[in-house]
């Protein structure tokens, strides 16, 4: 029993004090996987949320998809998804909650976090107080946690804020943004007018359900009386809800920061005003059983302060693909502006333009350019108004953030800064050590690092590409058609395959090209070809004469012809895939990106893959293999078929596909690391969309590794992770492992991009 008597200078909270090395300030996705990504770096993290969960837009309590550079396979961006933390648990996601239930989502945070020894988490917790040890530097934070009624003074050398709002930075006094640069300042011509508005609003989504019986609803007094103010009401369909109603935007024209408040009261009133008018203006007999489920009470915030680095990301750094030597990270979502109106405007929801390919992020856009220890994370990173509009999707910021606990390693080994770091040689180092952790940097050529790049590799079988059976659908050549294959200096592209006319007609066959090796939009045509095409069925034999000079992709493209059918194969490849020259209408108005002169954006044609179930190759024969499924891809330090196919594959027919990475001498070893093909093409989105499978079918599920003796190191069963780290139960001496991947399938033969020895 506690029996407390008056105190006429009143108490003061439970105080309790903490320090780490590196505190994140913001548990949305990209805190979330930056505090992970540190944590397993051996950093000691505190992770410091305001809210119940973690996640921010993307948990149960906003509901937003979490989606990157694949654009949800609306773009040229081909096997882009963001990999490391956030990959890992967006393959946990799918497997678990195939049904994108954003509550299950919020567990699999949560777990991921409380897994990590190094992390301290603090829920319910609201940073509200900097304090400085000099003009330039953060000594700690102060934060209040209403459900215990507890203080935190939190310290650390290094200060992440990934608050969205970024109220660390902000108090720390730190240079900030808010609002959209002139076209002049950095010769951006998408830089919208005051007309359009300079800021993105906020939305709230809701959910509805079939209740199996008439529903009645009476409106709150709140609601809105007219949603004819309402414009985009008017293409309402009742069988949307979640985050298809991104469209549900207010707030662009107020402080996105003081007001949201204000914001969120309107989104409201918008929301029951439609729903009373779908339930009750006679208009939408089949809502008569329809109920709402779940109204968010958090609006999805889009934009507020852009704090200032060493460098500011700009619209020609996404649109030109423009390299930094710093380069740590990577974007890839269209330039996605919104006007500020919202649901009010007479504009288009948003205002869309692609580039050709996925563009690199430095380092240097990644802290304050005044507080020397102050890392960025989220959507406050150093960028212009434009180029935040592709920079700030969730994938996108959470990939850069899972850089910042290495980069703090090498600043506290180092006894550097941020800036000092990202401006010296020693960057160079961070990239090379984030590649070999699996991590992907455009444009950067991998260095090798570990004992598998001083073993002499062999295996079983090397798949040889030279047939894609005809085991598919027949699909009418609707839209332009292409089949893309990884090719190497010298080949040839020699192809038949058949065709079902319904009369006697023409094909125009083309082999094209990127103008970027990085890209995988077909620009470039390098040779044509146009064929008669007799009624029926009939096989088709094309001769390309070119002679490829480079490792690089090539686009076999059969142009558009409704008249003519081609069957397809359900063989699923790494560093293979059909694609057409259409459009995602979530991302795009037509087939070709055709924007208004004078913006500063490219024109080209978007060729994009079916999606799983539908995806296929074409079937086809080739009269010379393609080899570029090599063993010695395994040791070449990328980890996904970016440029070229990079992985190992093993022949189809190779019961015990087999791989041996043998040592003059013996070596010790304690760690190995496999990098298995999850389909980086699968945007994966985290809530909502209904995934066709729990497993990626690319990924090898069952696998052994043993020793130069036929001991048994390791075994797995069931694997659907890209990333497996095998830790020895103790120190081993070998001359030789071998590793033995079972096929996933009798279509997907078994496939490993690479293998890491320690």
């Amino acid at each position: 029993m506690i029996i407390s008597e008056f105190s006429s200078a009143g108490r003061s909270v439970y105080e309790h004090s903490m320090n780490a090395d590196l505190i994140f300030i913001g548990g949305g996705i990209a805190g979330t996987c930056g505090a992970i990504a540190a944590a397993r770096e051996g950093l000691k993290v505190i992770l410091v949320q305001d809210r119940p969960v973690l996640g921010g837009n993307a948990s149960s309590e906003v509901r937003l998809w979490i989606l990157g550079a694949t654009s949800s396979m609306g773009n040229n961006n081909r096997w882009s998804r963001e990999g490391g933390v956030l990959s890992e648990i967006l393959i946990e996601n799918m497997y678990r909650n195939p049904d994108g239930n954003a509550i299950i989502l919020d567990t699999i945070l949560l777990e991921k976090v409380k897994n990590e020894q190094n992390i301290t988490l603090l829920l319910n917790t609201a940073i509200y107080e900097v304090v400085k040890s000099a003009p330039d530097e953060i000594k700690e934070v102060i934060g209040f946690c209403s459900q215990n009624s507890t203080r935190y003074i939190l310290s650390a050398p290094f200060f992440c804020d990934a608050s969205g709002d970024g109220i660390v930075a902000f108090q720390a006094g730190a240079a900030f943004r808010m609002g959209a640069e002139s076209k002049d300042e950095f010769d951006e011509g998408f830089a919208p007018d005051k007309e359009y508005g300079e800021l993105l609003g906020h939305s709230i989504y809701f959910f509805t359900k079939n209740a199996g019986r008439p529903i009645t609803f009476t409106a709150p007094s709140y609601a809105l009386k007219d949603v004819s103010s309402i414009v985009k009401y008017r293409s309402y369909d009742i069988s949307d809800h979640g985050c298809k109603l991104w469209w549900l935007e207010y707030g662009g024209r107020l402080d996105t920061i003081h007001q949201t408040e204000e914001i969120k009261w309107e989104l409201w009133k918008v929301i029951y005003g439609i729903w009373d008018y779908v339930k009750n203006s006679g208009k939408y007999p089949e809502a008569e059983n329809l109920t709402l489920e779940w109204v968010g009470h958090i609006p999805g915030k889009r934009e507020s302060r852009r704090f200032e680095g060493d460098y500011m990301l700009s619209q020609k750094d996404v649109v030109e693909q423009l390299e930094h030597p710093d380069a740590v990270s990577y974007g890839g979502w269209s330039l996605d502006l919104h006007p500020a109106d919202g649901v009010f405007s007479e504009r288009p929801g948003c205002n869309q333009w692609h580039s050709k390919g996925v563009y690199p992020i430095p380092l240097r856009c990644m802290y304050s350019k005044n507080i020397k220890n102050l890392w960025l994370a989220g959507r406050i990173i150093s960028a212009s108004h434009v180029a935040f509009g592709s920079a700030r999707v969730m994938a996108t910021v959470s990939y850069s953030a899972q850089v910042l606990g290495l980069a703090t390693k090498y600043c506290l080994k180092n006894g550097i800064t941020p800036s000092n770091l990202a401006n010296s040689e020693k960057v160079q180092e961070l990239r090379q050590q984030l590649m070999q952790n699996g991590h992907f940097i455009p444009g950067l050529e991998p260095a090798r690092l570990n004992l598998a790049h001083k073993a002499v590799l062999s295996a079983s079988s090397e798949y040889k590409l030279k047939e894609f059976k005809a085991n598919g659908n027949w699909q009418t050549l609707e839209y332009s058609t292409a089949q893309l294959l990884p090719a190497a200096p010298g080949d040839q592209i020699k192809i038949s395959f058949d065709v079902d006319a319904a009369e006697n007609t023409s094909l125009s066959l083309q082999l094209r090209v990127s103008a970027k090796a990085i890209n995988y939009t077909p620009e470039i045509v390098l040779e044509t070809h146009d064929i008669s095409v007799e009624a029926g069925k009939s096989t088709l034999n094309v001769e390309f004469d070119h002679v490829i000079r480079e490792e690089q992709y090539v686009f076999v493209c059969i142009i558009k012809n409704e008249l003519v059918s081609v069957q397809t194969s359900k063989l699923l490849l790494s560093g293979t895939m059909m694609l057409m020259n259409r459009y995602n209408k979530a991302v795009a108005t037509s087939g070709v990106q055709l924007p208004p002169d004078g913006i500063g954006i490219d024109s080209f044609e978007f060729w994009l893959p079916s999606r799983r179930p539908a995806e296929q190759n074409l079937a086809f024969q080739l009269s010379a293999d393609l080899k570029p499924f090599k063993v010695s891809n395994l040791i070449n330090g990328f980890c996904r078929p970016t440029n070229a196919a990079n992985a190992w594959v093993a022949d189809l027919d190779d019961v015990n596909p087999c791989v041996t990475l043998s040592w003059n001498e013996p070596v010790e070893i304690k760690r190995i690391v496999l990098f298995f093909d999850s389909d980086f093409d699968h945007p994966l989105e985290s809530t909502l969309r209904v995934h066709p499978e729990r497993v990626v079918p690319h990924t090898v599920r069952n696998y052994r590794i043993m020793d130069a003796e036929g001991k048994l190191l390791f075994e797995k069963a069931g694997n659907y992770q890209t990333v497996n780290e095998v830790i020895l139960d103790k120190l081993i001496s070998t001359s030789s492992i071998k590793i033995f991947p079972e096929h996933p399938s009798g279509s997907v033969p078994a496939a490993i991009f690479e293998v890491q020895v320690f």
